[in-house]
């Protein structure tokens, strides 16, 4: 008997070993990039992934706009719920890992005698000697993971995308102001131009070209306005409700800045970033898929039982204790190659999870190298155009003072005006488009990525608590 019960103990030893090696050992690809990105990045500073977002956004407005938005907005409630389906799939399977026990009671009646039972019953509980169930949770816990990271990604760029929106109706609010000072301009200039008409001082072709000209200011006007409250719209959905109260004083476009971000090396930024790290767990959940279908070719051994009373009479139906204990195995010996067409299934699954995470991380290279690219250059743009707007302004008020003197015509002054304020409404695009390529970069270098790991993980409440139990 002792040999015996050696003998299975060793069997099933051998079937455990065995499972464990029907999973194939994970290992993360080779980043298909580049070692180094092509453009030069700043080289002090808190790297993105370490720098929480309110440190990096300190303009009390946008602040204020963010936390409305990480509280109320749809999207980011959409991921969160994810996660929370993701964590309650694993825990069904991770069910299946523990035997199910019920209590039972029942009673059969015939025309020669009656029986009753009750008790403790085990129905169909897997061993799972190969792994099966083991790798299935595997997965399931791979897809928390998953979800997890997607959440992270969404938050990211909600964030950087409330900031830009607040960014955008900041220079929409200078641009209105420049067009208003425009037409405030003409219309003193028609005014004149009218005085000048009624006085015979000036012809009917420079008084319709004073009106045309308060006209199209007036356009601008309108238009401006019109993508104002579009860009308005745009935020308000983004905070998923109405802009709070009591929201800060907007500080002037100018005054916006952030803090330098050094790019640091491929392999080091890439993998900090959300939707890298979610295509990682879905390649490992792919792996693990793979050991559950090679499990599937191998003997599948359930248990059922019952622990407790049966008698013929319900009075002395506890003084008389039962038990049963039924194993069953089912060994696969023709299935017209579904196993063999799971298990092709799962490996073209994993290399397609691959190909995908190779993907995303190509798709975070060109979009990190194509933010310092634009950084490198946009310093520059914004200088030169700055100065070519001065010289456009200095260009128009010469051009005011020969009209007053007779020495140039009314065309001169308006071709000097409206290359004045095209060079200014250039300037404010820059200015607009320099900040929100910083904001760019902190989002494609995954900003603050490891500080939102760190806080999920040291709070049970949070929406990623069970995800430092799953990696373990």
């Amino acid at each position: 008997m002792t040999r015996r019960l050696l003998s299975l103990t060793a069997v099933a030893l051998a079937a455990t070993l065995a499972g464990c090696a029907l999973t194939p050992t994970y290992e993360r690809p080779a980043a298909p990039v580049a070692a180094t990105f092509p453009s030069p990045a700043a080289e002090a500073g808190t790297a993105a992934a370490q720098l929480p977002w309110a440190d990096f956004i300190v303009d009390a407005r946008s602040q204020a706009l963010v936390r409305a938005a990480l509280a109320n907005n749809r999207d980011l409630r959409v991921a969160v719920l994810n996660v929370e389906q993701a964590r309650a799939a694993l825990g069904v399977q991770q069910a299946d890992r523990l035997p199910t026990l019920n209590a039972g009671a029942a009673v059969s009646r015939s025309s020669a005698s009656s029986s009753y039972t009750a008790g403790l019953q085990v129905t169909s509980f897997e061993l799972d000697l190969f792994g099966r169930v083991k790798s299935l949770t595997e997965a399931a816990a791979a897809r928390l993971l998953a979800s997890d990271e997607a959440r992270r990604a969404v938050q990211l760029s909600l964030v950087t995308a409330v900031a830009d929106a607040d960014l955008v109706l900041r220079a929409d609010e200078v641009l209105i102001a420049l067009t208003q000072q425009v037409l405030a301009s003409r219309e003193a200039s028609l005014k004149l131009v009218k005085l000048k008409f009624d006085a015979g001082a000036a012809g009917e072709p420079e008084l319709r070209t004073s009106e045309s000209l308060v006209a199209a200011a007036q356009v601008s006007a309108a238009a401006l306005e019109r993508q104002r409250l579009q860009h308005l719209n745009a935020l308000v959905l983004l905070l998923g409700g109405p802009l709070p109260a009591g929201l800060p004083a907007a500080t002037p476009l100018q005054g916006v800045t952030y803090a330098d971000l050094p790019a640091g090396l491929p392999s080091d930024v890439l993998l900090q970033r959300p939707d890298v790290r979610q295509a990682e767990q879905l390649l490992v959940a792919a792996n693990a898929n793979i050991g559950a279908a090679r499990a599937a070719f191998f003997p599948r051994i359930s248990l059922t039982g019952s622990l407790g009373f049966a008698s013929t009479d319900l009075q002395s139906l506890f003084d008389q204790s039962a038990w049963s204990f039924a194993p069953q195995l089912l060994m696969p010996l023709f299935d017209a190659g579904r196993n063999e067409a799971n298990l092709a299934a799962a490996r073209v699954a994993r290399e397609l999870a691959v190909a995908q995470y190779e993907k995303s991380i190509q798709t975070a290279f060109r979009e990190v190298a194509d933010a310092l690219a634009t950084r490198a250059t946009l310093g520059d743009q914004l200088r030169a155009q700055r100065t070519q707007a001065d010289a456009e302004q200095r260009r128009l008020a010469l051009a005011e003072r020969l009209l007053a003197a007779g020495a140039a015509s009314q065309l001169d002054r308006l071709d000097a005006e409206r290359s004045a304020l095209s060079a200014r409404q250039a300037v404010i695009q820059l200015e607009l488009a320099q900040r929100q390529n910083a904001l760019l970069l902190y989002r494609v270098l995954g900003g603050g990525s490891a500080v939102q790991e760190a806080a999920t993980a040291a709070s049970p409440t949070a929406a990623g608590s069970t995800t430092a139990s799953a990696r373990s």
